[in-house]
């Protein structure tokens, strides 16, 4: 039921004057852009709190069940704007603000973007609180509050270097440090054992323990009064110096305590390319779910009094394989803890555990050696090894062909623990994020689970919130579609349909595609004040935004565009419509392809840029440090959405939504979620190209596909391949050497082109003719981008967390009188 409240904007004005003068002994005049906005944001939170306080008691006295998402990431965005929204007061916060002689967008931009995720799987995370929020259901995130996040990606000579980000330096004015639920998290030791009441009970000695604080942030639903909890842990040591080491001259041991709590908090995702990389992620993630199972538990208990019905009441959720060790910690709570035997303990589990399932990449599925994992959490390991011990069982009464099945499937095998095989033996629901993804899963890279529990999977396709990526980040769009079918959109996605019937009404398209030209303008602005690269709004805005890997292939679009500026150099009168290729991603540290494929964009861009003989008709834009806030920006002006990763490779993607929801046309393959993106919109509305993921898998298992052949055959992709280390792009020629070498491996076929570059190559270049041919024609565009808009509609997180309501966690609805 959305309820607008009642905004007092005197009250609010003199609550922002009050925090100015009480937060900085300063007055209005005084304050700078940081100081105000922190002054805003307590008068926002006062706000919530009250709210917040409200759902708590609801929540306590109706006893609904909980879902606790656990996930390594949560890419928030900037939490001001997002609040003001849902809290449906926007237009009335920016006015107060105007009569305080305040521009609501300087104040919004002195936040720093929380830096708690990296790529889809963090913002997805991000999406289903809003929609869990807005749709009144019971919850919790559960993560890390890291000091610096992945890291601030700064571009220095072409090449990207990774700065601290440092977003919490002027303080977090939403959080709230909640020190009264400290939880103890341990770490190595070795377990004993005692009799008592006639069993052995397991405990740990010799370890090295360190505190979890959690730090709540509000999680707003859109007008319906509720506000729910993302509360993500900080680590401190148990002591916070040891001063009896010091004193003796052991200064080593005096810091240890210390080291250990902030390292696990530091950055998300350290690079694991060695083993104390390894080892502090693995801790990281048994930190966080340590304290959140904990917390599960004794908040149910705080209620119930029978353990044996917690799955009644609590759902987790394992965003990927990182919180699988949740499997293990709650079996160790039960079995340690509250001495349940271990029949018993294993029912509540796996009543309790359901699994996301985010990559199709083998080699992304987490393994840990065992070596590690035995020494830093011997307990929980011990319960793997027993857990792995009956299901080896379970195989062998099953499977006559036992032996096979056990190399496939154990969960400790071959040295490593198995993160994914835990979370299909112990999960109740195994899921895909996109239709395409769950089948490859179970055909493919699940498929022998799959035979054995084919009624644990299921296909719940991601979803995005409108509330921030049209509604907060394109507001003169959201303005227009609310004009032409009412606001029931803003929760109610599939309502935008009623749109469509303006795709044909030229008087609609002239207007959309104004807006569109306003987005252009801001985004250019935005990169001219930036990158200073001028671009025109009058090109083709050519968007690719997302993480870097090699399968998402940054490295084709780039190739092409080099592939475009030869043409353009060979004729330079040829009729080519002006287009501007715009790039975002950040490459994890230690992925030095992805690193290298940056440095060959901006080396491209450096060339092509300054290049006054092709006059300004192709251009190339880096955009430094992608995040959520320039996304909103960035989707918003893009004419063309580059989904293009190798067929089969992409779990589903959420960009691809994203960008549909703001009027741009989707250039890809028929991979991850772009296929029911297409089944939407119709395949007469998008640019499809490139092999499909049944010929991919083709090739992989059976072989002949020689990238050789092509680069011998086509003159055109030679050159450009050549171009990689002839000296066109760098003055050392064996810079982008590896980059070659990944396209065409001369030592050796079996892996040259893995990601079928060449192969989709000439499909690509293709595509982008009919691109520059629909563009041509202003109305059929404008036709085909009003229609991707008005087809959007399941592609919203609210439809994707109802599915996971209705068909996994079976959650309670809510509502705040």
């Amino acid at each position: 039921m959305i309820r607008k409240p009642e905004i007092d904007k005197e009250m609010f004005k003199r609550s922002v004057l009050y925090n100015i003068k009480t937060l900085y002994r300063k007055s209005l005049e005084e304050a700078n852009e940081q100081q105000i906005f922190q002054a805003v944001s307590y008068a926002v939170k006062d706000m919530i709190v009250d709210n917040w306080i409200t759902t708590q008691e609801a929540y306590d006295k109706e006893d609904p069940k909980i879902v606790y998402y656990m996930s390594m990431e949560f890419l928030m965005g900037r939490a001001l704007g997002n609040n003001m929204i849902n809290l449906m007061a926007y237009k009335e916060f920016a006015e107060a603000l105007e009569e305080l002689g305040l521009d609501i967008n300087m104040v919004e931009d002195q936040e720093p973007d929380a830096a708690l995720g990296n790529g889809g799987l963090g913002r997805l995370a991000a999406c289903f609180l809003d929609s869990l929020a807005t749709l009144g259901y019971a919850a919790y995130g559960c993560g890390i509050r890291y000091r610096y996040g992945m890291f601030k990606q700064e571009i220095r000579d072409g090449y990207q270097i990774e700065a601290p980000d440092d977003w919490l330096r002027e303080g977090n004015p939403f959080e709230l440090r909640r020190p009264e639920y400290t939880k103890i998290i341990k770490f190595g030791g070795k377990v004993c054992t005692k009799w008592e009441d006639g069993r052995d009970i397991y405990y740990q000695e010799d370890y090295q323990s360190v505190k979890a604080i959690p730090y709540d942030l509000p999680i707003v639903g859109y007008g319906n009064g509720i506000v729910n909890t993302l509360r993500i842990w900080d680590a401190q040591p148990m002591d916070c110096f040891s001063l009896d080491s010091f004193d003796k001259g052991d200064y080593q041991k005096a810091v240890e305590q210390n080291n250990l709590a902030k390292n696990i908090v530091e950055v998300l995702y350290p690079n694991d390319n060695h083993y104390a990389g390894k080892e502090l992620r693995l801790k990281q993630q048994y930190f966080f779910i340590s304290a959140s199972v904990q917390t599960a538990v004794e908040k149910y208990m705080s209620k119930h009094d029978d353990i044996h019905k917690f799955y009644e009441k609590v759902t987790f959720q394992l965003n990927d394989t990182h919180p699988t060790v949740a499997i293990a910690e709650l079996m160790r709570i039960l079995l340690d803890e509250y001495r349940l035997e271990w029949d018993e303990a294993w029912e509540i589990t796996t009543k309790t555990c359901a699994y996301t399932n985010h990559t199709i990449m083998s080699e992304a599925l987490e393994k840990w050696p065992v070596d590690l994992f035995s020494r830093l959490l011997p307990r929980i390991y011990q319960i793997i090894e027993e857990i792995n011990r009956r299901f080896i069982i379970d195989i062998v009464n099953t499977y006559p062909d036992a032996a096979d099945k056990i190399k496939k499937m154990a969960i400790i095998g071959d040295g490593q623990v198995k993160m994914a095989h835990l979370a299909i033996v112990a999960g109740y629901s195994v899921n895909g994020v996109a239709r395409l993804h769950t089948e490859i899963l179970k055909k493919q890279e699940l498929k022998d689970f799959y035979e054995l529990f084919p009624e644990k999977f299921n296909n719940k396709t991601n979803g995005i919130t409108q509330r921030r990526f049209l509604l907060h980040g394109n507001p003169l769009l959201a303005d227009w579609v609310t004009d032409k079918v009412g606001e029931d959109w803003i929760v109610d996605l599939p309502v935008i349909k009623g749109i469509e019937k303006y795709a044909d009404d030229i008087s609609a398209q002239k207007e959309f595609m104004a807006i569109k030209r306003q987005n252009k303008e801001r985004l250019a602005k935005y990169i001219l004040e930036h990158n200073g690269v001028e671009v025109s709004p009058d090109s083709i805005f050519d968007v690719q935004v997302k993480r870097l890997h090699e399968y998402k292939r940054q490295l084709l679009n780039i190739l092409h565009v080099m592939y475009l500026y030869n043409q353009l150099k060979a004729n330079p009168s040829m009729d080519f419509y002006p287009r501007t290729f715009i790039f975002g991603a950040k490459a994890a540290a230690g992925y030095k392809n992805a690193k290298l494929t940056i440095k060959l964009i901006n080396s491209v861009a450096d060339v092509v840029n300054n290049d006054k003989s092709i006059n300004g008709k192709l251009k190339v834009v880096f955009i430094e440090n992608y995040r959520v806030s320039n996304a909103e920006m960035i989707f918003a002006a893009a004419d063309i959405s580059e989904q293009i990763s190798t067929a089969s490779k992409e779990a589903s993607g959420t960009g691809n939504m994203k960008f549909m929801l703001n009027g741009a046309l989707t250039l890809g393959t028929m991979d991850g979620a772009n296929v029911e993106i297409v089944e939407e919109v119709g395949r007469e509305h998008a640019f499809i190209f490139g092999l499909s993921s049944d010929e991919v898998i083709r090739y992989e298992n059976y072989g002949g596909y020689n990238p050789m052949d092509i680069y011998h055959q086509d003159a055109e992709i030679k050159r450009v391949v050549d171009q990689l280390v002839d000296g066109s792009y760098s003055k050392d020629k064996e810079l982008f050497r590896s980059l070659y070498n990944s396209l065409l491996n001369t030592q050796s076929t079996d892996k040259a082109d893995r990601y079928f570059i060449l192969k989709d190559f000439r499909s690509y270049a293709e595509a982008h003719k009919e691109v520059e041919k629909a563009y041509r024609n202003t109305s059929g565009w404008a036709k085909s981008a009003i229609l991707n808009v008005a087809n959007v509609g399941k592609f919203t997180s609210d439809r994707t967390i109802k599915e996971y309501v209705d068909e996994i966690w079976h959650l309670d609805h809510v509502e705040i009188e």
